[in-house]
């Protein structure tokens, strides 16, 4: 694509602030890549929730302050469809 005197090239999607930006506005990948890495981050963590040393209550916390907000990074823009919904969910019981 030419814009003025310069060539710019056309990419199919990108990173932009930690969220996937593409031009069919396809949030799929983005939603299964929030859910990887809450998993990733979950297994980081299984020592310290499989404790039997820490409360159940400092577990909790845990999860609701880095798993959970590393799964659902950017979700304010996302529009769901029910199937992404239900991935959500049942990632959600999983840890």
């Amino acid at each position: 694509m030419d814009v003025g005197s310069q060539c710019l090239e056309q990419v199919k999607s990108c990173k932009y602030i930690g969220s996937a930006v593409n031009g069919d506005n396809y949030i799929e990948e983005e939603i299964k890549e929030g859910i990887a890495v809450g998993i990733k981050t979950y297994y980081a963590y299984q020592k310290k929730l499989k404790s039997k040393l820490v409360s159940k209550k400092a577990k909790l916390k845990l999860c609701w302050t880095t798993i959970r907000p590393v799964t659902i990074y950017a979700s304010e823009t996302w529009v769901l469809k029910e199937s992404m919904k239900r991935k959500l969910l049942i990632t959600k019981e999983g840890y």
